[in-house]
């Protein structure tokens, strides 16, 4: 992006501003893959509602479909999409990282253009839930997130337990050596896997161990629930509840977030949300569990908000194709099998911004 556009929208936002009699000043931002963020302070006294209500007119200033406009800490945020945005290749982005910590997932980048990183064991992460609709990257998201704490974590330190209701979504991952079983698309053999993973947890609590870490991840639980109902929720309520403190994790996604899919105690329990596009105010609202959080301005395609603790940070997702999976994982199995996981000796080492709490 050339230094004089960036300038020529600054100038836009502000004479949208100094026209509603708003005295402002754009004074930073970012550039990410997705989007364009100009970060602006307003004279004291300004009522931060007026300027958010200014959103469709800066919008159409810019010429742009749409924008997302928000307060962040003592600075309000423009977020202006990018006419030739780019997709953010997970095999790249993890080739510019020496080492990522042990259980933690590389999700992208972040407004920053950093290496975005998830430590699912930090006592605040735990379980996450992946929310957002048709075409928003969800099930991407998930897979890519599964895929990095694959390769960066061997069979004994890491096993996965995956349902994949559609058998489409996990597909890809059908190979990775740490599943604890074949990925799970029968719904009576998924609650099966639910139920026997609580009896691990049990037996773990019983004999006071919590390794390796398990990952339960099911993708479009609410075809699941369709099928399954309760039995689901009751596993679920009983892995989200005490599963951590055993070194279980659960990871689920959704197109529709609402208690009535998830379960209002799993949903509870669930201090980590990935939210993708979603269509309506009150949809964001049920999905990030915040009022005014802008899900419904993304712009899909991997365009996510993390929130956690009523806090948001917006990325843009990792992707790989399920070809470059399949490839990632064919060449990774020599290295699991040999126990040199993830190591890299490559001389672009990002420092990553990682979501421990």
């Amino acid at each position: 992006m050339k230094t004089f556009q960036l300038d020529r929208q600054a100038d836009i936002i502000e004479s949208v501003l100094a026209a509603h009699k708003i005295e402002g000043k754009v004074w930073g931002g970012a550039v990410t893959p997705r989007f364009i963020r100009f970060d602006l302070t307003t004279a004291m006294g300004t009522r931060v509602n007026k300027v958010l209500a200014l959103r469709e007119e800066v919008a159409m200033r810019l010429g742009v479909p749409d924008i997302r406009l928000y307060r962040k800490g003592d600075a309000i945020r423009v977020e202006v999409p990018r006419s030739d945005a780019a997709t953010v290749r997970f095999n790249a982005l993890r080739k510019r990282l020496k080492k990522i910590p042990p259980l933690t997932a590389l999700l992208g980048v972040d407004e920053e253009g950093a290496p975005l990183l998830l430590h699912i064991a930090s006592p605040d992460v735990a379980h996450i839930l992946v929310a957002g609709t048709t075409g928003s990257g969800k099930t991407a998201l998930l897979r890519t997130l599964l895929l990095s704490l694959a390769l960066y974590n061997s069979q004994s330190r890491l096993q996965l337990a995956l349902i994949d209701p559609k058998a489409r979504g996990l597909s890809a991952l059908a190979n990775i050596p740490h599943l604890i079983r074949p990925i799970e698309s029968d719904p009576a053999r998924a609650v099966a896997l639910l139920e026997g993973m609580v009896l691990e947890m049990e037996r773990r609590d019983r004999l006071k161990i919590s390794r390796p870490a398990i990952v339960i991840a099911i993708d479009e639980l609410a075809d699941l629930r369709m099928v399954a109902g309760k039995r689901v929720e009751n596993a679920l309520a009983r892995l989200t509840q005490r599963g951590r403190e055993a070194g279980m994790h659960v990871v689920l996604a959704t197109q529709r977030p609402a208690s009535a899919i998830v379960g209002g105690l799993v949903k509870a329990n669930l201090p980590v949300r990935l939210v993708g596009a979603v269509t309506t105010p009150e949809e964001a609202k049920v999905a990030t569990g915040i009022a005014g959080s802008g899900a419904n301005r993304l712009r899909g395609r991997g365009d996510f908000l993390l929130v956690a603790r009523q806090e948001t940070v917006r990325f843009q997702a990792a992707y790989a194709s399920n070809e470059e999976i399949r490839r990632m994982i064919a060449t990774e199995t020599l290295r699991w099998r040999h126990g040199d996981f993830g190591r890299r000796r490559n001389s672009e080492d990002n420092h990553p911004s990682s979501f421990q709490m």
